[in-house]
């Protein structure tokens, strides 16, 4: 038997594993992560390492860009989830070296299907950091429901891959369209557009974590229901974005076939996962879902935000000029279930304006004023999501206090 018919058997190995030794849901969900983020980077090493002369596949059927599939997925299945799902028994350093130790073992062994350059020890101390290691993280933090910021950023950076440079070399691979296509585009322009359309998707996965303490995997979903930030508008913001930004993608490379793939994702997702979704969060969440689901639609984002919105106060300083004007302007707007308070009524000493929603969450600063728009309407919302952005809010921050409205004592005993 060849190493890579071996190797193919390991994906049945690990279905094997998951019903067995990974017999709880937050296994099956860190193992399955661990599998999605192990397959797209190891087809990315595989294309570093054409690039770098590391390694190379002799032609074979079943091949992807000169790939063998079984040994790809074999692969992807050795450096993420079987190891996850016997974490309990392996150790992340012990993971890594036993790693190491059987590709050090088995790749000059693969000649003539595999031959390596004079430089391979580069790509594969690179696959174990940049590759094995996110994978083993985001499987084991999944599994163990630990380190929640953490492993939500690292579905991002999965999930991004996966449908935004994965799924397209695809299907230009087998299709139409190339990513040359691209050469003549305005890329600064075509960058910001992209941008633009992803923003809903960030600030849904971020209002997931903070205020709903889970993620978009569906099996490691938030624990409360939300229906803040970009969801007090629109029921899908990831899938809308997605779908965006796979059309943007299709239009700026000419492919057909990227199109229909396009298509074939909206109609996945209403046919498919919607219905799920909505027995699943039905389930889950009962009438607050119902009463919520009947009022905010799947694709066409509302103009005024949710009715039902978690209430908020926002506190803002009367005797700052540019609070008092932030203040006037908000007012101006009718917000949705926000009041807007005298900072100087508060019962602790503010520095900044502050927000606070009865669902716990508060924000200081900017992210007050931010949040605030999500209550006004969806052109200030977006606004409001962009400047809570992890770096923008800070830079935003900054040129307040140095610019506009400095640090002043408001509210409590002075």
């Amino acid at each position: 038997m060849t190493l890579v018919r071996y190797l193919s058997l390991l994906l049945p190995a690990a279905a094997l594993l998951a019903a067995g030794a990974g017999s709880e849901r937050r296994d099956r969900a860190g193992a399955f992560l661990a599998f999605l983020a192990a397959v797209t980077g190891v087809a990315a090493l595989h294309e570093l390492a054409r690039a770098g002369g590391w390694w190379e596949f002799a032609p074979v059927d079943g091949a992807y860009r000169g790939m063998p599939i079984d040994l790809w997925l074999g692969w992807a299945a050795l450096w993420g989830p079987i190891p996850v799902l016997l974490r309990r028994h392996l150790r992340l350093p012990a993971t890594l070296a036993l790693l190491l130790w059987l590709d050090l073992l088995a790749m000059p062994r693969l000649e003539p299907l595999l031959t390596l350059g004079p430089q391979w020890l580069r790509g594969e101390l690179l696959g174990l950091v940049a590759v094995a290691l996110p994978a083993q993280l985001l499987g084991r933090w999944t599994a163990a429901d630990r380190h929640l910021y953490r492993r939500v950023v690292l579905q991002m950076i999965v999930f991004t891959g996966l449908i935004l440079w994965l799924l397209p070399t695809a299907v230009f691979t087998l299709g139409d369209g190339s990513w040359s296509r691209l050469s003549g585009t305005p890329l600064a322009l075509l960058v910001q557009v992209a941008a633009l359309l992803g923003l809903p998707a960030v600030a849904a996965v971020r209002e997931f974590a903070v205020r709903g303490g889970g993620t978009p995997f569906p099996w490691d979903p938030p624990r409360r229901l939300v229906t803040t930030g970009p969801y007090a508008y629109v029921a899908n913001p990831m899938q809308l974005s997605m779908v965006a930004e796979l059309a943007l993608l299709a239009a700026a490379t000419r492919s057909l076939a990227l199109t229909a793939a396009t298509l074939g994702a909206v109609a996945f997702s209403a046919g498919v996962a919607a219905p799920h979704e909505r027995g699943d969060l039905g389930a889950r969440h009962g009438d607050g879902w119902l009463a919520y689901r009947r009022r905010v639609r799947d694709w066409l984002p509302r103009a005024r935000p949710y009715p039902a919105l978690a209430p908020a106060r926002i506190w803002l300083d009367d005797d700052c000029g540019p609070c008092a004007a932030t203040r006037d302007f908000v007012a101006a707007r009718s917000p949705v279930r926000l009041d807007l308070v005298p900072a100087a009524t508060h019962p602790t000493t503010l520095w900044r304006a502050r927000y606070a929603a009865a669902d716990g969450y508060s924000a200081t600063g900017v992210a007050a004023v931010a949040s605030a728009f999500d209550h006004l309407g969806i052109g200030w919302a977006y606004l409001g999501w962009f400047l809570r952005l992890p770096a923008v809010d800070r830079l935003a921050q900054l040129i307040t206090d140095a610019q506009i409205a400095p640090p002043h004592p408001a509210g409590g005993q002075r």
